[in-house]
C-alpha cells in the first residue's frame, strides 16, 4: 500500500497495457478484414458501422473514438448500477476503451484494477490472439465514481459483476472466445471475476496476482526478502534504508523544503514524519519489484559513506517523496481502502533496521480518509483461495521471481483443469509470458491461443511451435508504468 503497494498498483497498468517484449515477436499477422483495410462502414457483412452497433447498446455512450492504424478505437461510458444488489439505488457511467481489430477475431477483457488508459494498448494475450481489447475502470476510480459515493458498494464482488454486466451486453457483438486478463491488481481483478462468473470467460492470464490470504500471516513475505537476489544487493539496499532512518532530522528538513516547493500536504497520514518513513519503508520492497539484480550497481556500496544528496536521491528514485503526501494518495484512495477491507496488506519485519522505525509498515487505514469507514473482511481472499484451489479451469498465474509479490500467490490445486502457475526467472512485477523460459513460454502461448479457439493447427499437434499471431507494435504493446511507481499493488 504505499509506493510499493502502488507498485502493485501497479504494474497493473503495467502487465496489462504491457505487451510482450520485441524478442518474442514474429508470427505472421492475421489477414485484417476487408472493413478495416477498406475502411467502409459494413463490419463482417453486417451493412453497420461497428460504432453504431455498440453505441446501439442500452446504457452505452461514446467518449471519443481515435485512429490507430488496423484498428478501430472507441473511449466509451457505460451505465452502471452503483449496487447490482440493488439496482433502484441509482447508476453511475463506467469508463471503458475498445480496441476493435474484428468482430471475427477473440476478444480479450483486460482489467488493470485502476484508472483506465486512454490511449490504445494492448495487452500481451491481445497480441497473442490477435484480437479484440475490451479495457474496464475500476469502480470508484475517478471519473467512474459515483456521486455521492457509497463506499460500502466497493467491494470485488461489485467490481465483477460491473465486468459481467460489460462482458454481456459486448458478447452479442463480439460472439468469439474471450480471455479475462490483468498485471498485479488487475490480476487479483481477473481472478475474482472468474471466481464469481466463471461461466463468462473461455480462459484467464493473470500476472503477478499477490494471494493474500491471511492477513495477520506475513512470513512468506520475510522469508522472500532473506533470500532475495544477492547478499551483497541486499546489504547495499539494506545500508542505505538504514540510512535514511538514522538522518531523520537533516533528511525531513529537505523533505519539508521539498513539500513547501511543491505545494505538498500531510494531512491523511497525519504527519510529515509518518509519509517520510513510510516512503523509506517502502524502498526494499520498491526496488525488488521494479528492479534487476542487475541494477543493484545504481545503489551506493558504502551507504555510511554516502552523502545526505545521495540517500535522498536514492530512496526518491525507487520509493518516491511525493508517495505519501495528500496529493500523491488522493488518486489511490480507491485501493487503499480495498486493501485495508478486503484485499489485506503485507507487514514485513525488515529486522536490519532494528528499533529504527517509529510506526513499522503502516496500515492501509492511514493512507485513507478518516471521514470514509473501514472494516477488514477476513473471509473475502479465504473464499477466493479456496476456489481458485478447488475450481480455477483454464487459468494461467505468471510471476516473476525475483517479484516480492509472488511471496503469496495464487495455486490452482489437484482439481483444477488445464491452469498453470509459471515464474520468469529473475523476473519483477514486470514479469510476463514473453519473458518465461522457452518451454513455459510455448506452453503459455499455446494455451492462450487454445483457449482463445484460435490455435493453428501446427500448434494443436505441437504447443512448441505456439507464438503470438500478431507482430509487436512499438506502439501498442509498450510497457506502460504510469502509475505502478506509485502504489504496492
Amino acid at each position: 500500500m504505499r509506493k510499493a503497494f502502488r507498485g502493485f498498483l501497479s504494474l497493473a497498468v503495467l502487465i496489462g497495457t504491457v505487451g510482450a517484449t520485441g524478442a518474442s515477436a514474429g508470427a505472421a499477422t492475421a489477414a485484417e478484414p476487408a472493413a478495416i483495410r477498406t475502411g467502409t462502414a459494413a463490419d463482417n457483412g453486417t451493412g453497420t458501422d461497428i460504432k453504431d452497433r455498440i453505441l446501439a447498446i442500452p446504457g452505452m455512450s461514446l467518449i471519443e473514438e481515435k485512429p490507430y492504424a488496423g484498428y478501430r478505437y472507441f473511449v466509451l461510458n457505460y451505465t452502471q448500477p452503483i449496487d447490482h444488489r440493488n439496482p433502484s439505488k441509482g447508476t453511475f457511467q463506467q469508463r471503458i476503451t475498445l480496441l476493435h481489430k474484428d468482430t471475427s477475431r477473440p476478444t480479450v477483457f483486460y482489467t488493470g484494477g485502476y484508472n483506465v488508459s486512454t490511449n490504445p494498448g494492448r495487452s500481451e494475450p491481445t497480441r497473442i490472439v490477435d484480437g479484440n481489447q475490451v479495457s474496464l475502470e475500476y469502480r470508484f476510480f475517478t471519473p467512474s465514481r459515483p456521486a455521492p459515493a457509497d463506499w460500502s458498494k466497493l467491494d470485488i464482488w461489485q467490481a465483477a459483476s460491473d465486468q459481467h454486466r460489460v462482458f454481456t451486453a459486448l458478447k452479442a457483438i463480439y460472439t468469439k472466445n474471450w480471455l479475462a486478463t490483468g498485471g498485479s491488481k488487475g490480476g487479483m481483478t481477473a481472478t475474482y471475476f472468474e471466481r464469481f462468473y466463471p461461466k463468462d470467460m473461455d480462459g484467464v492470464v493473470a500476472y503477478v496476482a499477490p494471494n493474500d490470504v491471511v492477513n495477520k500471516e506475513d512470513s512468506a513475505y520475510d522469508r522472500f526478502f532473506e533470500n532475495v537476489g544477492t547478499k551483497e544487493c541486499r546489504d547495499r539496499l539494506n545500508g542505505v534504508q538504514r540510512e535514511a532512518l538514522v538522518r531523520r532530522d537533516p533528511l525531513e528538513k529537505k523533505y519539508r523544503e521539498y513539500a513547501a516547493a511543491n505545494g505538498y500536504t500531510f494531512d491523511t497520514t497525519g504527519s510529515l514524519d509518518k509519509a517520510y518513513e513510510a516512503v523509506v519503508m517502502d524502498y526494499v520492497w520498491a526496488y525488488w519489484q521494479y528492479s534487476l539484480l542487475s541494477d543493484c550497481d545504481t545503489i551506493p556500496a558504502d551507504a555510511a559513506s554516502a552523502t545526505d544528496q545521495e540517500i535522498w536521491d536514492s530512496i526518491d528514485a525507487i520509493s518516491g517523496f511525493s508517495a505519501y503526501t495528500d496529493q500523491g494518495l488522493e488518486r489511490y484512495t480507491p485501493y487503499y481502502y480495498q486493501a485495508g477491507t478486503q484485499l489485506g496488506s503485507p507487514d514485513i519485519k525488515q529486522p536490519w533496521l532494528g528499533n529504527l522505525s517509529r510506526y513499522g509498515y503502516q496500515p492501509p487505514r492511514n493512507y485513507v480518509p478518516r471521514s470514509i469507514p473501514m472494516k477488514f473482511q477476513p473471509s473475502v481472499m479465504r473464499d477466493v483461495d479456496t476456489w481458485v484451489k478447488n475450481h480455477a479451469d483454464r487459468m494461467l498465474y505468471v510471476y516473476g521471481e525475483n517479484d516480492p509479490w509472488g511471496a503469496e500467490r495464487f495455486r490452482p490445486g489437484a482439481r483444477s483443469h488445464d491452469s498453470y502457475v509459471m515464474t520468469v526467472p529473475g523476473g519483477n512485477h514486470g514479469a510476463n509470458v514473453a519473458g518465461l523460459a522457452a518451454d513455459d513460454n510455448a506452453k503459455a502461448t499455446a494455451a492462450i491461443l487454445r483457449w482463445a479457439g484460435v490455435a493453428p493447427a501446427a500448434v494443436q499437434d505441437d504447443p512448441a511451435k505456439a507464438k503470438p499471431l500478431a507482430k509487436f507494435d512499438t506502439r501498442l504493446d509498450r510497457q506502460d508504468v504510469r502509475n505502478e511507481r506509485q502504489l504496492r499493488r
